[in-house]
């Protein structure tokens, strides 16, 4: 079976011990917020960028710290459709409004995760291990 991979980015932002999720028009699943990097673009300049896009907020690119890389069979698509999402923490400006295809936003705690994607439920597990969420 041919692997093919889909290269992500995803925004971890931990409230009250509830981790951000989005809903994007026409889907039934809930993310955590990223996307893929444009060509030529650094991680940060594509976190900065899907963060602005999806949520109307600005990064403190100062505040920008990596947080871990995870990889699972992608949802939706055909088996062996992996997806490694890489993933950063960081500190905004303004308040989290979705716009562009996002939908929603909510706050999840642990026991929410099955309305998630599968690399999602590997950071809401090493979240919960960490004590980050509850």
């Amino acid at each position: 079976m041919q692997k093919t991979l889909i290269d992500k980015l995803a925004f971890i932002y931990v409230q009250d011990h509830k981790v951000l999720v989005t809903l994007s028009k026409g889907k039934d699943t809930w993310y955590i917020p990223g996307g893929k990097r444009e060509e030529g673009e650094s991680d940060t300049e594509a976190l900065v960028r899907e963060v602005y896009e999806e949520l109307s907020v600005p990064l403190k690119e100062d505040t920008i710290d990596f947080y871990g890389v995870f990889e699972a069979q992608a949802h939706g698509k055909p088996a062996g459709t992996m997806v490694r999402m890489t993933c950063y923490t960081a500190q905004f400006e303004g308040e989290l409004v979705p716009s562009s295809e996002i939908v929603e936003l909510d706050f999840f705690e642990y026991a929410q995760k099955e309305k998630t994607s599968h690399v999602d439920y590997l950071i809401f597990d090493d979240l919960y291990q960490k004590g980050w969420i509850s």
